[in-house]
C-alpha cells in the first residue's frame, strides 16, 4: 500500500462568501467541519492542498461565459438573488473561483503522486448549478469542473461521480446527461427539491445508462443506501472500470438534518466511503477525489467528515 496521505484542500477565503442571515448555506459549516478535525487531530495528518482559482477557461467547460458573467455582476452589486435560496455577497465570486479551483488542485496534486485521495474542505457548494443557473446554494459546479479537467488536461477516459448528498445533484446531471464518459450515480431524497432525480433519468442517447439515480423515500437509512451501492454502484463501476472516482459528498442524508427526512448515521458515510475507495483502488490506482457539497446540522456534519476522511485514511 502506498505510504502517501490523504490531502485536504481549505482556505479561509471559502468563509468569505456569506449569503445572509438565515441561509442555512453559512460559513459556520466550514467552521464546524475544520474545527472537528482539528479537535480529533486528524487534520494534523493530512497533507494540506493549496488551492488557486479555477480560471474562466476551466469554468467554462462547464458553465457558459453568460453564466459566469451573471454570477460576478450578482457578486458586484451585492447583496443579490441569484434565485430563491442562491444570495451571494462581494466575496461570493472570488470564492466559488477557488472553491472549484481546490478541486483542481486536488486532481493536480493526486496525479502529480502528492497524495493517494483528498477532500474538499470548499464553499460555495456546487452540483446543482446548471450550465446557466446558479441555484440551491450553488454558484459553479465544482465536481463537474473537475471531473472535466481529469479528462482535458490527464486524458483519462472515465470518470466516476458519485453523488450521495440528500438533494440530487442536478446540474451535474445535466452536464453529463449524453456523455457516455462519465457514470453519475446519485442516492438521494424523492421527492425532494430540486424535484429531479427519477430512476427512469438514465441519460440519453450515447449517455444512456450513464445515469443512475437511486430516489430514496423519507426515513431511507444505511441499509438503504448501502443497498443501493452494493447492487447498482458496484456493477456498474465494475463495468465503466473508471481512471478517477470524485464524489460529491453532501452529509445531509444523516439523520439529524434539519433540511431532509433521511436516516444516515454517521457510521453509515464512512461505510459508503470504504465502498467507493474500494472502487477507487481496484479501477483507478486510489484517486479519488472527494468535495463537500450539503450538511446543515453542524455537530453531525463535522462528525461524519471526520468519519468520511478517516475511512480515505484507512490503509
Amino acid at each position: 500500500m502506498s505510504d502517501l496521505h490523504t490531502g485536504i484542500v481549505y482556505s479561509d477565503t471559502y468563509l468569505d462568501h456569506d449569503p445572509g442571515p438565515g441561509n442555512p448555506e453559512t460559513p459556520a459549516r466550514l467552521k464546524a467541519v475544520v474545527e472537528t478535525l482539528k479537535r480529533t487531530k486528524i487534520w494534523d495528518e493530512l497533507f494540506p492542498i493549496e488551492p488557486v482559482p479555477a480560471t474562466s477557461e476551466q469554468v467554462r467547460r462547464i458553465h457558459s461565459r453568460e453564466h459566469i458573467e451573471r454570477v460576478r455582476d450578482a457578486c458586484e452589486r451585492a447583496p443579490a438573488d441569484l434565485d430563491w435560496d442562491t444570495k451571494v455577497s462581494g466575496d461570493s465570486y472570488d470564492a466559488a473561483l477557488l472553491a472549484a479551483g481546490g478541486v483542481i488542485a486536488a486532481v493536480d496534486t493526486l496525479m502529480a503522486g502528492k497524495a493517494r485521495n483528498a477532500f474538499c474542505a470548499v464553499r460555495p457548494p456546487g452540483h446543482h448549478a446548471t450550465r446557466e443557473k446558479a441555484m440551491g446554494f450553488c454558484l459553479f459546479n465544482n465536481v463537474a469542473i473537475g471531473a472535466r479537467h481529469v479528462q482535458d488536461k490527464y486524458k483519462l477516459s472515465n470518470v466516476l461521480i458519485v453523488d450521495w448528498d440528500a438533494h440530487h445533484g442536478n446540474g451535474t446531471q445535466e452536464a453529463f446527461y449524453d456523455d457516455p464518459t462519465v457514470l453519475y450515480f446519485s442516492t438521494h431524497q424523492f421527492p425532494c427539491y430540486p424535484g429531479s432525480g427519477r430512476a427512469d433519468e438514465r441519460g440519453a442517447g450515447n449517455g444512456l445508462g450513464y445515469t443512475i439515480n437511486v430516489p430514496m423515500t423519507p426515513g431511507s437509512g444505511d441499509g438503504e443506501f448501502l443497498k443501493a451501492f452494493r447492487e447498482k454502484l458496484l456493477p456498474a463501476a465494475e463495468k465503466m472500470k473508471p481512471d478517477f472516482v470524485m464524489v460529491s459528498a453532501g452529509f445531509d442524508a444523516h439523520d439529524g438534518d434539519p433540511l431532509t427526512q433521511l436516516g444516515v448515521s454517521t457510521a453509515g458515510f464512512a461505510r459508503m466511503t470504504e465502498l467507493v475507495k474500494g472502487i477507487a483502488e481496484e479501477h483507478a490506482d486510489g484517486k479519488l477525489v472527494s468535495v463537500l457539497e450539503g450538511g446543515y446540522d453542524l455537530e453531525n456534519l463535522g462528525q461524519s467528515v471526520v468519519a468520511h476522511i478517516k475511512a480515505l485514511l484507512e490503509e
